[in-house]
């Protein structure tokens, strides 16, 4: 069989996939599976074991040189190109996780023979079903995406009992983090903790002198190594936090891949996060995960599996799902307090 999975984005929702990719390749072994990915999440998938070849769609920048007539010509020849690659295999199974209008549009561009999703009923679908010849019946959002995921491809008749990630993490990723660990002067660290601290909605971001607070509390308490994870645009943003801080700490926003990440976060204790992508790779590798949530579900996005911890403060408006507080004030992550993470901490610290 010939499957195409499309699954476009964030890394969280790309990671929750992987379950189900491994799920389909152990019903099918002899099947060719592609992935079509966008761009910022691409490298979480490259080199996965079960895939045979993955598109990566670089929508973003092409509607970017769209917009300017000197780029114009290059993004439709680079369209064309990636198009031509979506149609140059005829497809026996097209599955659409991602149940937007751009999956679907990208579904019906496929030469697939079965075209299968969710069918209308689901939050956020942007009449992706439409483009569908096999639609399944809508779950209930109150599932983990994860757990969604599973299902789908469950009624198709795929078994899904196991959730297996084996995410392309190789040697060299391994070696990689090591040099880096060493650079920063942490060989053989008594106690590893990561801190993931940004999140892209301003919602979901808990105040800078609160980490800066706990991460110098988990020195003096645990003689730690503290390191911060993030991205690029992240960097400022740690920075500031480690500024605030009396004891020392070592920020890598910026200076990992996604794949040297999940190296990093196998090596760690346990991850202290907001809702975001890294907090689910750590997840992916079997590292414990403190998340804190406010805006959103955990029950629907949270670390998935049962070695993790959730703070939230449960008030009446919580989980709104918005991006910006119709009260103002954020109370969902502002009333966390550093003494609710400790708390929480002490469950991760007994030795190995």
């Amino acid at each position: 069989m010939n499957i195409l999975i499309i699954k476009l984005s964030a890394i969280g929702d790309v990671i929750h996939t992987l379950p189900a990719l491994n799920a389909i390749k152990n019903h099918y072994p002899d099947s060719k599976i592609t992935w079509v990915v966008e761009e910022a999440a691409a490298s979480i998938v490259k080199d996965h074991e079960a895939l045979d070849r993955v598109l990566v769609s670089k929508r973003k920048k092409w509607i970017k040189g769209l917009v300017k007539k000197s780029s114009r010509p290059g993004s439709v020849k680079a369209i064309l190109s990636f198009i031509k690659e979506l149609r140059d295999t005829e497809y026996d199974l097209v599955i659409d996780f991602h149940q937007l209008l751009k999956s679907g549009i990208l579904v019906w561009l496929t030469k697939g023979r079965v075209k299968a999703g969710f069918d209308k009923g689901m939050q956020h679908m942007e009449y992706s079903y439409i483009f569908l010849n096999k639609p399944i019946s809508p779950v209930s959002m109150e599932h983990h995406a994860l757990s969604r995921g599973l299902m789908l491809i469950e009624s198709l008749g795929i078994p899904a009992k196991q959730v297996e990630y084996r995410l392309p993490v190789s040697l060299e990723h391994r070696q990689e983090i090591e040099k880096i660990l060493e650079k920063n002067k942490i060989k053989n660290s008594r106690m590893l903790i990561a801190i993931n601290p940004v999140a892209q909605w301003k919602t979901k971001l808990w105040e800078n002198k609160k980490f800066s607070q706990l991460a110098d509390c988990l020195i003096k308490t645990y003689k730690a190594d503290i390191i911060f994870t993030g991205g690029p645009d992240d960097l400022p943003v740690v920075q500031e936090i480690m500024n605030s801080m009396k004891e020392k700490a070592v920020n890598l926003a910026g200076k990992t891949t996604l794949k040297t990440l999940a190296a990093l976060y196998e090596k760690t204790r346990f991850l202290i996060s907001t809702d975001t992508g890294p907090m689910h790779l750590c997840a992916s590798v079997g590292t414990p995960v403190i998340a804190l949530f406010g805006p959103t579900a955990p029950w629907r996005t949270g670390p998935f599996g049962p070695n993790h911890e959730v703070i939230r403060l449960g008030l009446e408006c919580s989980p709104c799902f918005k991006r910006r507080c119709y009260r103002k004030d954020i109370m969902c992550m502002k009333g966390i307090r550093v003494k609710d993470v400790m708390d929480r901490v002490i469950n991760y610290t007994f030795p190995i």
